[in-house]
């Protein structure tokens, strides 16, 4: 699925800014939309918060609970697993309940990393958040001893009877580096964007590498170069983009498997 850029405006921390005191509201906000845009992309794509996402899950098929062996050749596809009484099983992939706790555990995964949970309605009854948390950035458990519907009615929306929609946002929460950074970002846009009636402060951006006295001759390191390597030239946002970033990775890696089934999201309308 594309991931859009952030919903929500990066905090901005304007202490160390020093902006003209004729700086309006409204000019801050565009450079902040600018700048969330840029690091959000350089730095791989991987901060937050995204834009609400509503997911359906569903496991791959209702004779996941079958306790017998499997039949070869019915019902669909199959991850087929050993269990521990010697019979073969499908294995679950969503709404499952896992082995490796001691008492039922009922758990959904979803495409994380999961910023935070929104709502969790099943038909509809929106659940209380403390009867489910995340585990590992993923899991969505249930902790109230209930568990996650096996089936839904994929026809019918959210809130129906008969569904099970989860709505999150995706996306790492950003540490006070990342906010320093991207307020310096910010202030270096703003001062920019008066056509050089203020200083600009884009003589730090320009690199200059070498210098010739008496024949006046200025060197500048190649921009186009410095922005294909994923860097803006401002210390305080290339040293952070550094250390979040080292292999200028565009986006998160991912592992796709056809035997996972993704759970079912509506786009439109």
């Amino acid at each position: 699925m594309l991931q859009p850029t952030p919903c929500e405006l990066w905090p901005f921390d304007p202490s160390c800014c020093l902006l003209p005191e004729d700086t309006s509201e409204e000019t801050i906000t565009r450079w902040r939309r600018v700048a969330t845009s840029i690091l959000w992309m350089a730095s791989g794509r991987r901060w937050g918060p995204s834009c609400p996402v509503t997911v359906r899950p569903c496991r791959r098929s209702c004779l996941d609970d079958y306790s017998g062996a499997v039949r070869w050749g019915t019902a669909g596809p199959w991850i087929p697993y050993l269990g521990r009484d010697g019979k073969w099983r499908n294995a679950r992939v969503c709404s499952c309940e896992t082995d490796c706790s001691c008492t039922e555990l009922c758990e959904v995964r979803l495409d994380g990393p999961v910023h935070d949970i929104v709502s969790v309605q099943i038909g509809g009854e929106t659940l209380d958040p403390a009867s489910y948390r995340v585990d590992n950035g993923d899991l969505l458990v249930r902790a109230d001893g209930a568990c996650w519907p096996d089936c839904q009615d994929m026809a019918a929306p959210c809130g129906e009877p008969g569904t099970f929609c989860v709505t999150y946002r995706t996306g790492l929460p950003l540490d006070e580096a990342a906010i320093a950074a991207f307020s310096a970002l910010v202030c270096h846009l703003v001062k920019g964007c008066g056509g050089g009636s203020c200083g600009c402060n884009l003589q730090r951006n320009r690199n200059l590498s070498r210098v010739s006295r008496q024949g006046v001759d200025l060197e500048f390191e190649d921009r186009t170069a410095m922005y294909a390597d994923m860097r803006t030239g401002l210390p305080e946002v290339d040293q952070w983009l550094v250390l979040v970033n080292p292999y200028r990775q565009p986006a998160p890696s991912r592992v796709w498997s056809v035997d996972y089934k993704q759970p079912r999201v509506t786009t439109w309308p």
